[in-house]
């Protein structure tokens, strides 16, 4: 084999490696993200929910204040 093939094999490698590296790289990623996605969208609908309770608090509150005098 001469140099030229050699050089062919070591970029293949390098190429190669960097593809895996990549792909671990994406792999880490991509878990942290649907980990934050989750993440923001439980605490976007315990802050729904809680919005819906005050709302309906302050609907009974007024309700009860309308009808009380």
């Amino acid at each position: 084999m001469g140099i030229a093939g050699k050089i062919g094999d070591y970029t293949f490698k390098a190429f190669t490696a960097t593809l895996g590296i990549t792909t671990i790289y994406l792999t880490g990623t991509f878990s942290v993200n649907v980990y934050k996605g989750l993440a923001w969208h439980k605490a976007q609908s315990v802050t729904l929910f809680l919005s819906l309770n005050a709302f309906y608090l302050i609907q009974l509150l007024c309700f009860n204040l309308h009808f009380a005098n």
